[in-house]
């Protein structure tokens, strides 16, 4: 059997339309919600109450956010604390886990608490609740002291008490027997040996050598070129009493064996209750930065509703908000509605036609994948297929011109279409002659006049636009601007400050114009600024009369 796995927009769109940049934005804390990220999937047409669900999830947890800043950075403390035990724990089942992940689960438990009781105390949805896992807590940390600490205890084994206590005396009677001997050293030779039951001489010594070399109780251990060591010489009863060590050190570690198998067949009892925790916690951290995110960037949440359109108010491109306002410029905001059929976007270079472009897209995904939208509203229907068509670097670098690379995009466009599709086409044909261009425009914009798409086309020829069935809208740019200010402003700047000047004068918003509109003539006055000859500024004109 085939599954079909619909895909609502490549890698390309997500890029350019900045969802990949809105996602790199999220501030994750855990490695579980690092983790979901990867695998996050869109919504599609017949999902719009699970969307909706999300989106009112995401501010819920705004809300409560905004409420209880402290508590929530106590959370995100915790939530950064967190390591992805998930191999360990899936080993459980097969394997015998180390003392240091055994210690590391215990560190998971109790964060786990302590999520769990911060998770009551806000009273966020149960869903985003670990469940309680004090019972495996209780048989990992049986005195209960609750310390992030982990250690083989007595208490884990009655035998395992037992040969530990019996090592332990053996240990105090090797010491006695040890301190005997060295006594007698001290009073019969006047050696004194140091807690360690040695003594360090120096090669210089040659008497205090030779004459400790004749003491039976002594013997070389160690010796360089500057000392010898002396260490104390086991007695026959100590070295009886060592062999019997080793072999309870032997019997130790087998009894501590058989308890980390104990302990590794009970924490792999609870492996699905532990991953399903994980899971909750990502799905919290994943929310929890979605509207922390939202609060940062003054995002809201859409309204999805069954018709298919994309609207917006006061939209903005965040990626090129954080540019411009870096440089302390200000975001001149825009406003769209698009529905099913064609609407075309036309002005000069400069006045921000693909910036409008990238954001719809931008609005329409971001709500498509459950994200507040940067907008002072939003109302999205969902779609089946999404896809950009702008400039490519890459398809250049295989040798394509850039009208290659267009052509090779719009044919996967044609052929991924479907019903509820959004397109987004900056600029199609602008790489070829003028004449073939206009009329390749046309001939996309008659096609897809008649296809159940939202199609959004940037454009600079002016004649696509005169269609009734089109819907037309210009950038505003420097209709309004005052160029007795400007010009002054411009007179004595250098070549990158007339640039930003004229960026500052520019209104990036879009208006609907009819086709017997009088065409602005802005990319003439932005020439002209610039200082292109009068002359050539004057004839320009006539050609366009």
């Amino acid at each position: 059997m085939t599954v079909i796995v619909k895909r609502l927009a490549n890698k390309k769109t997500r890029r350019e339309t900045g969802l990949d940049y809105v996602t790199t934005g999220l501030n994750l804390l855990t490695p579980f919600g690092s983790g979901l990220i990867k695998e996050q999937k869109p919504f599609l047409p017949g999902q719009e109450e699970l969307l909706r669900a999300e989106l009112s999830r995401i501010q819920e947890i705004k809300s409560i956010a905004e409420a209880n800043e402290r508590e929530i950075g106590i959370l995100s403390e915790a939530f950064m604390m967190l390591k992805d035990n998930s191999l360990s724990i899936k080993r459980s089942g097969s394997s015998v886990l180390s003392v240091v992940e055994i210690f590391e689960i215990k560190s998971l438990l109790l964060l786990m608490v302590r999520i769990r009781d911060l998770g009551g105390k806000l009273k966020l949805p149960e869903e985003f609740i670990p469940d309680d896992i004090t019972g495996l807590l209780d048989t990992l940390d049986p005195g209960g002291d609750r310390l992030n600490t982990f250690y083989i205890y007595d208490s884990f084994s009655e035998k395992l008490a037992e040969l530990r206590g019996e090592k332990k005396n053996l240990e105090r009677e090797v010491r006695r027997e040890q301190k005997r001997k060295r006594d007698d050293i001290r009073e019969k030779y006047g050696i004194t040996l140091t807690p360690k039951f040695d003594i360090t001489v120096s090669k210089s010594d040659s008497q205090s050598i030779k004459m400790i070399d004749e003491i039976s109780d002594l013997s070389r251990s160690e010796e360089d070129y500057m000392s010898v060591t002396f260490t104390l010489t086991p007695t026959e009863a100590a070295a009886g009493l060592v062999r019997r060590m080793d072999e309870l050190t032997a019997d130790i570690e087998e009894e501590e064996l058989k308890v980390r198998e104990t302990l590794s067949e009970e924490i792999h009892s609870w492996a699905e209750v532990l991953n399903e925790n994980c899971r909750r916690i990502g799905r919290l951290d994943i929310v929890l930065a979605k509207a922390l995110f939202a609060g940062r960037h003054n995002c809201v949440m859409p309204e999805i509703v069954t018709e298919h359109v994309v609207e917006f108010t006061d939209g903005r491109h965040l990626q090129v908000e954080e540019i411009i306002s870096s440089k302390g410029g200000r975001y001149c905001p825009v406003s769209i509605s698009l529905k099913d059929g064609v609407t075309c976007i036309t002005g000069a270079n400069m006045g921000g036609k693909t910036v409008s472009l990238k954001l719809t897209g931008m609005i329409a995904i971001l709500a498509q994948y459950g994200y507040f939208v940067p907008a002072r509203s939003a109302k999205v229907g969902l779609s089946n297929f999404m896809q950009i068509l702008i400039g490519d670097s890459q398809s250049i670098e295989r040798g394509l011109s850039s009208f290659g690379s267009e052509m090779e995009e719009l044919k996967e466009i044609m052929d991924n279409s479907k019903e509820r599709s959004l397109l987004l086409i900056d600029e199609i044909a602008s790489g070829t002659n003028p004449v073939e261009g206009l009329a390749l425009t046309r001939s996309i914009v008659d096609y897809l006049k008649k296809q159940p798409y939202i199609s959004l086309i940037t454009t600079h020829f002016e004649a696509v636009t005169g269609d009734e069935e089109v819907v037309n809208m210009q950038v505003t740019g420097l209709a309004n601007a005052d160029f007795d200010r400007l010009n002054r402003e411009i007179r004595y700047a250098n070549r990158r400050e007339r640039i930003e000047i004229i960026g500052r004068y520019m209104d990036y918003r879009l208006t609907h114009v009819d086709s017997g509109r009088e065409i602005p003539k802005d990319a003439l006055n932005i020439a002209k600024m610039l200082g292109i000859s009068k002359d050539i500024i004057e004839k320009a004109k006539e050609y366009i009369e």
